[in-house]
């Protein structure tokens, strides 16, 4: 039988292509126009990144006028920006050398651009900017691959607190436990050692961790170095 004409194959994967190269432009004019309309910029570099908690940071700096959704922003002061991800093309905004950068210096910072880094511009004050940055930590619970900081152990006083329906779990997670007496124990001894200092972390020792509440993660950035427009001159911490 002969196929119809009107009978045409669509594929349900296509979409829109972004404009790649407007878009980039776009980014980058973006970032210039902060760096203009702020006092001093600070790169920064962050380990264990946790979204819930970088919200406090993007808040604290958020300019209430950016609402194009290019960055991560934050507090409704209308005192700062931030950048975070696409190094490459913040890279490009402050100038790769000398010959092709936005201000004095910033070549410098450029070239610093990478990995888990992002950008805060400011109008706050050095001294509030750098309190609030150094003062900020949050406890938490530690993601599978991390290095254990210290030895963690359970006693049998600590698993006897949890529910018979427990057990199962606690075993598929590596923990040997019996049901004594209607109360959960452990069936090693009076203590268990969940992880040791110095320890990669396995997703099971992770899932213990949290049932016990206990946290071994710090979500933390660290500054790398403060750029002011005013003087050009760039600080390196």
């Amino acid at each position: 039988m002969a196929r119809s004409k009107r009978i045409k194959s669509v594929a349900l994967t296509n979409t829109p292509k972004r404009a790649t190269k407007s878009h980039k432009s776009a980014y980058i004019s973006s970032v210039r126009e902060s760096i203009d309309g702020h006092s001093s910029l600070y790169l920064f570099s962050y380990t264990n990144m946790r979204s819930n908690h970088f919200k406090n940071i993007r808040m604290h700096f958020r300019d209430s006028s950016d609402k194009n959704g290019m960055n991560d922003t934050s507090e409704g002061s209308g005192e700062g920006r931030i950048w975070l991800g696409k190094n490459k093309l913040l890279q490009v905004a402050f100038g790769r050398n000398e010959a092709e950068e936005y201000g004095t210096n910033l070549a410098r910072v450029s070239k610093m651009i990478t990995g888990s880094v992002g950008l805060i511009l400011t109008n706050r004050s050095r001294e509030d900017t750098m309190n609030y940055i150094h003062n900020y930590s949050v406890d938490d619970f530690a993601r599978a691959g991390s290095i254990s900081p210290r030895t963690i152990t359970v006693t049998d006083s600590m698993v006897e607190q949890f529910p018979v329906s427990m057990v199962e779990q606690f075993r598929k997670l590596g923990l040997a436990v019996d049901v004594k007496n209607g109360s959960v124990r452990l069936a090693t001894g009076e203590e268990y050692t969940i992880c040791s200092k110095g320890d990669t972390l396995t997703a099971e020792a992770c899932r213990l961790l949290v049932h016990f509440g206990i946290k071994l993660s710090e979500f933390k950035i660290k500054l790398v170095c403060r750029w002011d427009k005013a003087t050009e001159d760039l600080e390196e911490f």
